[in-house]
């Protein structure tokens, strides 16, 4: 199985950009009609949001977000496939990487922070090619498993390293940040049982990592927010660097809001470009029931 789907996405990622997110478009509103849990979902959770003011608004994210996540999952046969220097040339404008060559010149650790939002893997491999030293990115492995050996290709490709979402894992990434180095977290998956507390996110109970906020403590460490916008028409992607708003200070539920609220600032600026299908909200085993006072919050 892993053969025929590298064959596949191969062939998707000699297709130039606009045919590939016209691809991804079909695909992701074909999901919506034929997928009643991928339509739901995606309703509930742009509901949950408000962020959409009218029905009208509502109505027409919901659509465009099915769209945006078909193009954001054929777009991987592109950021895996093809040649660093051809993902980086589709990169129209880069605001804010003056961020990353401050934090260079102060010989810090670079902890770069990306929600599901747009083409974050695309955004990855660019500021990967940038660094003047490797990049680790943590993954959790995916549901199907003949998935993992080309994504870890794809992602593991130049300078770029993997570390898995386990304890091996998070020990790379305070081995390479001890070193100067830089790391990619995204902060919007739902952690396991004991790596995570619950937090506000759009007004809602969300179990949310604590580990961004305990490498963000280590010495010498910078934490920066970015974005990969997918420009429309296929004419490419821009990326967004931003410091993080507010301070972690060690108490885990306050941390963990401060996480939330930087995502949902990043949402709201491309409120379509999130994959707004993912379960947000979901409870992991064994993980405790939310306190009362962030159900009635």
């Amino acid at each position: 199985m892993t053969r025929i789907a590298r064959l596949i996405l191969q062939m998707l990622a000699a297709l130039p950009l606009p045919a590939v997110h016209r691809l991804g478009a079909l695909l992701g509103k074909s999901l919506y009609y034929l997928s009643p849990r991928f339509r739901e979902r995606i309703r509930e959770n742009l509901n949950t949001s408000q962020i959409a003011g009218t029905y009208q608004l509502y109505e027409s994210l919901v659509k465009q977000s099915a769209a945006e996540t078909g193009k954001g999952a054929l777009e991987l046969a592109i950021a895996w496939c093809r040649e660093p220097d051809y993902v980086t040339s589709l990169v129209q404008d880069c605001e804010g990487w003056e961020h990353v060559e401050a934090a260079l010149a102060a010989g810090k650790g670079l902890i770069f922070v990306t929600p599901h939002l747009g083409s974050y893997d695309i955004a990855g491999r660019y500021v990967s090619a940038r660094l003047p030293f490797p990049l680790t990115a943590m993954y959790r492995p995916p549901k199907l498993a003949w998935l993992e050996p080309i994504m870890n290709e794809g992602r593991a490709r130049g300078s770029a390293r993997t570390a898995p979402a386990t304890g091996a894992g998070v020990r790379l990434l305070m081995k390479a940040l001890k070193s100067g180095e830089a790391t990619i977290i995204l902060p919007d998956q739902v952690p396991g049982n004991g790596e995570g507390v619950w937090a506000p996110f759009f007004g809602k109970p969300a179990f949310t990592m604590t580990l961004l906020a305990r490498l963000a403590q280590m010495n010498n460490v910078a934490v920066l927010w970015f974005t990969g916008e997918r420009l429309p028409n296929g004419a490419g992607f821009n990326i967004h660097i931003s410091p993080q708003v507010g301070s972690f200070n060690g108490e885990r539920t306050t941390d963990a809001a401060i996480v939330n609220c930087n995502v949902e600032r990043l949402i709201r600026r491309w409120p379509q470009q999130y994959l707004w299908s993912y379960n947000r909200y979901k409870k992991p085993s064994g993980a405790p029931q939310p306190d009362q006072d962030l159900l009635e919050s």
